[in-house]
């Protein structure tokens, strides 16, 4: 019975951990397949759809090579063609008429819809479509035959721009059912009489991801033509990279100092610290954006800066560390044993060379552990850049970008972008974490022990 109880006893707390995991990644692996679909908002929620076909994710490498060659990104270029099928139900076997048309269609909306882009149809030629096949077949409890049509578009070779996308529409009478083509369509209009492609030649990547490539390739810049969204990651990443290592030399010392080191209103500092921990960022910013406005307390006019607002220099200078950072890493130094410094002090070395070749070495779970909380919240900011950041565009970081995602693309009900801007977002904090994670598990005495 003793073995049977240990089984059961496991199976139950394994049954529990999963049903947890499920619980919290659910919304997770959710948010995430509804960010590939071309509509989010569809309800029910399908696991089974266009994005996630096999099927669909051959015929996209196939038409994105033959038409422009890439079969990752897709596009159409001059001198390229391809073909595709589609098969349409017609009740009584009637054949259907079906109108094919490469619509004027701008390539995109929000942002994208700003900019003078090319028309796929003023440079692409429509052949088709073609009946190739007739069979007669049943669907549901209706009689009837399907009709396979084959359609060919034809990029004349000479001079001509890069087609990032081709979009294509076909219409058919009533009752008529699209039963099978070689890509699903994006989306179907006038209860299925029009099947309608936003790129027919999209590629692996441009198909399944299909709003994550609209989101570099549609928010882009004016003046440069750039991608916006790339410049905001980039931003992003520069400003929490720096927060990060301003965020462990200045903790690293101030803690160190704090733990070990004797001077005068060392603890008075200490409370005022804790003080500071108390006060939300709230109630100080007003105070804090006037020193910036007037460039440090009107010191930095003497270089020639008469503000910092609208300049990273002003947004790290104001968030170099925080007391938070400094506290954890006063409390992990007091947590190593004082003889292996007292050792160091017995061989000659000084305070720094304890610090730095020493107990630092030892704080690689604490440095971990700070270097991911410090990156998320320097990533995820959005109050303080908010304030600081407001002109130009480029300067943006990118909860600040996603923001201006909303006001662009909610008023049009283009939530998939949106969606898929939002989950992009947490793509490096993840990674960071995945990367880092084995410095929450490992203790003080880890360290001291290698050599």
């Amino acid at each position: 019975m003793a073995p049977l109880r240990f089984w059961i006893r496991l199976a139950w707390v394994y049954g529990l951990l999963l049903a947890f995991g499920v619980f919290f990644i659910g919304p997770f692996v959710m948010g995430f397949l509804a960010s590939l679909k071309a509509n989010p908002l569809e309800w029910p929620f399908t696991l089974r759809f266009a994005q996630v076909n096999l099927k669909n994710w051959a015929a996209a490498w196939r038409l994105g090579r033959e038409g422009a060659g890439n079969p990752w990104l897709g596009g159409m270029a001059p001198g390229r063609s391809l073909e595709i099928d589609v098969a349409y139900f017609s009740p009584g076997g009637q054949k259907p008429d079906v109108l094919a048309v490469i619509p004027r269609r701008r390539p995109g909306a929000g942002m994208g819809a700003v900019f003078e882009g090319h028309y796929a149809a003023d440079f692409v030629r429509l052949e088709g479509p073609e009946l190739v096949e007739v069979r007669s077949t049943t669907l549901g409890d209706q009689e009837g035959a399907v009709f396979r049509y084959r359609l060919r578009l034809v990029y004349a070779a000479g001079e001509g721009p890069f087609l990032e996308r081709v979009p294509l529409d076909l219409e058919t009478p009533r009752g008529v059912v699209l039963v099978e083509a070689t890509l699903d369509p994006t989306r179907l209009e006038r209860r299925g009489r029009v099947a309608s492609w936003d790129n027919i030649a999209p590629g692996l990547l441009g198909y399944v991801f299909h709003n994550y490539v609209r989101a570099f390739r549609e928010t882009r810049s004016l003046e440069t033509g750039q991608s916006l969204f790339l410049r905001w990651t980039l931003n992003s990443f520069l400003l929490a990279s720096v927060k990060v290592m301003t965020t462990l030399v200045f903790a690293s010392m101030a803690g160190y100092a704090l733990a070990r080191l004797r001077f005068p209103g060392k603890q008075a500092l200490f409370f005022f610290m804790l003080f500071s921990m108390m006060v939300p960022a709230q109630v100080t910013f007003i105070s804090n954006y006037l020193v910036l406005r007037d460039g440090i307390f009107g010191l930095s006019k003497l270089f020639g800066v008469d503000t910092l607002l609208n300049t990273y220099t002003g947004l790290v200078l104001s968030g170099l560390v925080g007391a938070g950072a400094v506290f954890v890493m006063k409390q992990f130094f007091e947590s190593i044993p004082r003889e292996v410094e007292e050792a160091a002090l017995i061989d000659g070395a000084t305070p720094v060379q304890i610090l730095f070749r020493i107990v630092l070495p030892m704080s690689t779970p604490a440095l971990g552990a700070l270097a991911i909380l410090t990156f998320q919240g320097a990533w995820n900011e959005f109050f303080w850049p908010f304030v600081v950041l407001t002109s130009p565009r480029e300067i943006y970081t990118l909860p600040i970008g996603l923001l201006s995602f909303r006001n662009a693309y909610g008023q049009v009900g283009d939530w998939g972008l949106i969606l898929a801007g939002g989950f992009f977002s947490m793509i490096p904090v993840l990674i960071l974490f995945i990367v880092f994670q084995r410095y929450f598990v490992e203790g003080p005495s880890l360290g001291a022990l290698k050599e």
